[in-house]
């Protein structure tokens, strides 16, 4: 799977690891960036993300910030994204199955390393439950 990513400075370190750990889990990252922790402005990085997933480029995606709640707004911004902010494995299980969120964000300044890991892992793996939440993605995609 394809999968974007994107974010800030304060994601930077964090977004290297998950980049590696996509890939020993047979995914393609795709990174938008930042390629740097040197300060910058998430929206330049996090929307072109989300366009990516809207447009079919990447299949999912993953930003990233020091709370992860700017890229959560920004990211939701990009029609065809459901994007959860994600602190726990419960959260993202649950933004899978029922919103079939395709992107997530993660706020690093705020998330451990192996938490970030075992939460991309259960995104990735939980299935959308479908049935009576797809009435709701459609609500959501029609506003």
């Amino acid at each position: 799977m394809r999968i974007a990513l994107g974010t800030d400075h304060a994601g930077y370190e964090l977004k290297e690891k998950l980049k590696r750990l996509l890939v020993e889990l047979g995914h393609e990252p795709v990174d938008f960036g930042t390629h740097s922790a040197e300060a910058c402005d998430y929206p330049a990085y996090v929307r072109p993300a989300a366009e990516a997933v809207a447009g079919g480029e990447c299949e999912r995606g993953i930003v990233l910030g020091g709370s992860g709640n700017g890229e959560a707004i920004c990211a939701n911004r990009v029609r065809g994204v459901r994007c959860a902010l994600c602190w726990s494995v419960a959260v993202a299980e649950l933004a899978r199955r029922h919103n079939d969120a395709n992107v997530i964000s993660l706020g690093a300044r705020l998330t451990g390393e192996a938490e970030a890991e075992a939460i991309v892992k259960a995104w990735l793996a939980t299935p959308f439950d479908s049935g009576r939440h797809e009435k709701r993605i459609r609500m959501l995609d029609e506003g």
